[in-house]
């Protein structure tokens, strides 16, 4: 390459966000700052009800547990909703009713009413997300899809790995604060969208109100695809894996290792960073490559890694362990989203995204599937399950897209597809 040529590809590396629509942009930028916003008070929010409340873990649980839930259910809402109504109306709803939430959370001690402001919670975070997501797709060329949803999550844990330094230096001034800090910033967010939203024109990008099918009707389009079906059950199997690393993994550090606290925490800041370091450079082999061989690779990488944690005996090796884990992040989130993008309907990519949501199921039943395997079988044979668990959902994957090779053939009839 010659200098020139050097030069332009520095320029390119240096300014990722070249070549996209503002708007899609702004929105990678505001999920930096969103992110870091919630990541002051939501993983604190066991601590919080504990602290400012009389609830039983019991019940502190099934709060958590709650907003969830909620999240898992309403994420083909609202998607559905944006598919009608538009993307505008459904983002700035929950970016504003977020910010509310999060106040809401400052300033109340009712059990019930903390359950109902964590049922919300969960709910506009299933809005935003998925619509959001349906939004850069809508505006955003086929080829680069995989490349902004890569750069979304960098941008998602660029705000996590930050927030909770935050949220507990708000938290030494007063328990309450970062709620309420995260609160105004959900609100001063959802302005500035506004202003933006406007600004760019979202209007004409979204052309005028859409008469879509109805709800009833856009659930059986998802209950009926195939392909869909395949697809969200691998992302159920990927989830149960994944799971672990928010729920079991940290049991079996601290019962295996000396300083476990410790070497957890630093894994989890090397899980990010290593997000940070390796997202461009894996999206730019992965966009070269389907969506599908994107995912496989990444399953094998979480597999590894899952074979690592069984076997590692030193912090050096938990630590690689991680490292190859989180490759298989870093492929697989961008890719399964883009097999949602070309799934979807024309007109129905909302609804698409939201129903994604339910993929979610595996984060329930992956905590209490890995919590029965560590207390009767131990760490060692736990990893190992998960792992081949992450390898067998390479096969669902495989069948959703020869249904939807299929079925696309068919479309085109005997003759073009020949």
């Amino acid at each position: 390459m010659d200098t020139e040529g050097r030069w332009r590809a520095m320029k390119k590396l240096s300014n990722p966000l070249k070549g996209f629509h503002p708007i899609v942009q702004m929105l990678l930028a505001g999920t930096v700052f969103a992110r870091a916003a919630s990541s002051m008070s939501l993983p604190f929010l066991a601590i919080y009800l504990a602290k400012y409340t009389d609830m039983d873990p019991f019940m502190i649980g099934l709060t958590i547990g709650l907003g969830s839930l909620a999240g898992t259910l309403g994420g083909f809402f609202g998607g559905h909703l944006s598919d009608r109504f538009g993307r505008r109306l459904v983002m700035l709803s929950a970016v504003y009713l977020w910010g509310i939430v999060f106040i809401g959370f400052a300033f109340s001690t009712a059990a019930w009413l903390l359950a109902l402001l964590n049922i919300l919670n969960g709910l506009c975070r299933s809005w935003y997300e998925p619509v959001s997501q349906a939004l850069m797709a809508d505006i955003t060329e086929k080829e680069k899809r995989f490349k902004v949803f890569s750069l979304r999550y960098m941008a998602i844990n660029i705000g996590v790995s930050v927030g909770p330094l935050m949220g507990a230096a708000f938290a030494l001034v007063n328990g309450k604060l970062p709620w309420l800090v995260t609160g105004v910033f959900y609100l001063m967010y959802a302005v500035t969208l506004q202003l933006l939203l406007n600004r760019f024109g979202i209007r004409d990008i979204e052309g005028e109100k859409k008469e879509g099918a109805s709800l009833k009707a856009a659930w059986n389009v998802i209950r009926l695809d195939k392909a869909f079906r395949y697809l969200t059950l691998g992302n159920i199997l990927v989830a149960i894996g994944y799971s672990q690393m928010t729920s079991t993994l940290s049991q079996f550090i601290g019962d295996h290792f000396r300083d476990g606290t410790a070497l957890f925490a630093w894994m989890m800041s090397i899980n990010a960073i290593t997000v940070i370091v390796f997202q461009l450079p894996m999206a730019k082999w992965a966009e070269k490559r389907t969506p599908l061989m994107a995912i496989a690779v990444g399953n094998l990488f979480y597999a590894l890694g899952d074979v690592g944690y069984a076997f590692s005996s030193s912090w050096w090796a938990m630590i690689l362990s991680m490292i190859v884990f989180t490759w298989g992040e870093i492929l697989t989130f961008p890719a399964g989203t883009v097999l949602v993008d070309r799934i979807a309907p024309e007109g129905m990519r909302g609804t698409y995204y939201g129903a994604q949501q339910f993929s979610s199921l595996g984060h329930f039943a992956g905590p209490w599937l890995g919590g029965f395997l560590l207390q009767g079988y131990g760490g060692p044979t736990l990893f190992i399950a998960v792992a081949v668990i992450s390898v067998v959902s390479i096969l669902f994957y495989r069948s959703g897209e020869r249904i939807q090779e299929r079925k696309l053939a068919s479309a085109q009839g005997p003759g073009l597809s020949a």
